[in-house]
């Protein structure tokens, strides 16, 4: 298992990444009725979708499979935790690991670890996560694909890391080291009663493309440097729960807080299952 983990992570690096992606971008948006319904049903079926949850019923309510994929639920789906003292998980997903910093070091997988200020590509506000907390969750086929808001916050920056589309897949992660500073992300920092929080929505193979709320799809277009927009003036205030992004596909997306946000955590260990509005902590 170990050899095999090795070679099928090996055969990453040399695969084009972006083109892959691009081509899948554009294969889960077509519009012909055969298609796109045929893929719902195969792809729906294979991954394990849980139809009762979905808002449309039918295959032929979703224009794409992309709209079937981030789809949006039923209204009592996903309960928001209503302690006001909680924060919670902003997606479905499986926990890939949690808890506490050691310095500016985040923990990836068994012996591996990277750090804060290269995940948020050098903002000055990665110190301020310094011993802070973390969840890294990582999304799967089947999962409800919207990202909401852990806790109430104000809109600063959205940062757009360019970069490699390496499958964040849990075999990859054990393999590829710093793969979650090495791959595209959008970064959105947010201002909170408690501090900063930094949601990190993570790019991977093919995942065609991510959204925020605010400003629709981040990716593509790709470029090759660093992009920093600052929001702080369009007073974009979100509350716990509320829709702030999505992916179009499955990847990962890793919650920052600061050491003196939380006062405790859930008990959560690597490989627990999370959904969306379950409480993850306690806020100071």
């Amino acid at each position: 298992m170990v050899l095999l983990e090795k070679f099928l992570a090996a055969i990453q690096f040399l695969l084009p990444h972006h083109l892959l992606s691009s081509l899948v971008h554009r294969f889960m948006r077509i519009r012909l009725k055969a298609i796109k319904n045929l893929q719902i049903v195969l792809i729906g079926e294979m991954a394990g979708v849980d139809w009762s949850e979905s808002k449309l019923k039918s295959v032929s309510d979703f224009e794409t499979f992309n709209a079937f994929f981030t789809r949006e639920l039923e209204d009592d789906a996903r309960p928001i935790d209503p302690d006001p003292a909680s924060f919670v998980s902003p997606c479905d997903g499986k926990i890939s690991q949690c808890g506490r910093l050691t310095s500016d070091r985040i923990l990836q997988a068994k012996g591996q670890h990277y750090s804060v200020r290269n995940l948020l590509a050098g903002d000055p506000v990665a110190r301020e996560f310094n011993n802070g907390f973390f969840h890294t969750i990582y999304l799967s086929p089947q999962d409800y694909h919207r990202v909401h808001m852990p806790l109430d916050g104000h809109l600063q920056r959205v940062i757009h890391v360019p970069g490699r589309l390496f499958s964040v897949a849990p075999y990859t992660v054990r393999r590829v080291p710093r793969i979650f500073t090495r791959n595209e992300r959008v970064i959105s920092l947010f201002e909170t009663r408690h501090g900063p929080m930094a949601v990190i929505l993570v790019g991977a193979m093919l995942v065609s493309s991510m959204e925020t709320a605010w400003s629709g799809v981040v990716t593509p277009p790709r470029g090759r440097r660093v992009v920093t927009g600052d929001w702080s003036r369009q007073n974009i205030r979100l509350k716990k729960g509320q829709e702030m992004g999505r992916f179009n596909m499955g990847s990962t997306v890793i919650l920052l807080l600061p050491a003196t946000a939380v006062s405790m955590l859930e008990d959560y260990e690597a490989d627990d299952l999370v959904l969306m509005g379950q409480k993850l902590g306690r806020l100071t």
